[in-house]
Parts: structure tokens; sequence; C-alpha cells
């Protein structure tokens, strides 16, 4: 049982695994719709919307929080001046995971990740 476990490990270093998942919120929130595993895109789901969650509080020290996880100058304004407009009105839920066909390498379920 999974009782008290608090994320996936992925199969990853702690440092690999949260560079991987630096680089897909990255990717999502400028591509705003990505294809990867169902289990990556359950995990991204959590740091996606945190970053949403900052981009609508919008102050100083949450865009400085915001840069300070993604590294990307374009995506954090991106993230702030038009995604978080969008979901003014939402508390939350900003991503939708629809799963699609299986991987022919090695049979992992794969998933679109896309913000709603």
């Amino acid at each position: 049982m999974r009782h008290h476990k608090a994320y996936r490990k992925l199969g990853r270093r702690s440092d690999h695994r949260k560079a991987m998942l630096k680089n897909l919120t990255i990717s999502l929130l400028d591509k705003e719709r990505i294809e990867t595993t169902v289990t990556r895109a359950k995990e991204l789901r959590k740091f996606a919307e945190r970053m949403i969650t900052l981009g609508k509080k919008g102050t100083l020290h949450d865009r400085r929080r915001a840069f300070a996880f993604l590294r990307s100058e374009e995506v954090v304004y991106k993230l702030f001046s038009d995604i978080a407009k969008r979901y003014e009105d939402r508390n939350g839920g900003y991503t939708r995971i629809m799963k699609t066909a299986v991987r022919r390498g090695d049979s992992a379920e794969m998933a679109i990740i896309e913000l709603v």
C-alpha cells in the first residue's frame, strides 16, 4: 500500500527527477499541450498548477519564486501576463490529462496533458 507516499520516484535519482519535472513544466506552460507518460503527467500536474497559482497572485515575490523554479524569462512572462489572466476566476484544476495509446517501444501508457 502507498500510505504516506507523497510523490512518484519515476525511476530517477532525485536531481534527475527534479530537472525532468522542471523541464516538463516549462514545456507545458510554453506549448500549453504536451504528450508524455501517464505517471509523468500526474506528477507534472502538481508543479504546473502550483506555478499557475503563483501567476494568479502576481506579486514580485511570486514572480521571483516562479523564475527560481522555471529559469526561463519568456515562460515566466507568459505565465504572469497571459496564462494567469485566463484563470482569474478558476479555483484550481488548470490542467487536463487525457489518456492516449500505449507507446510502441515499451508499452508505456501515454497521455496528453494540456491547460484547460
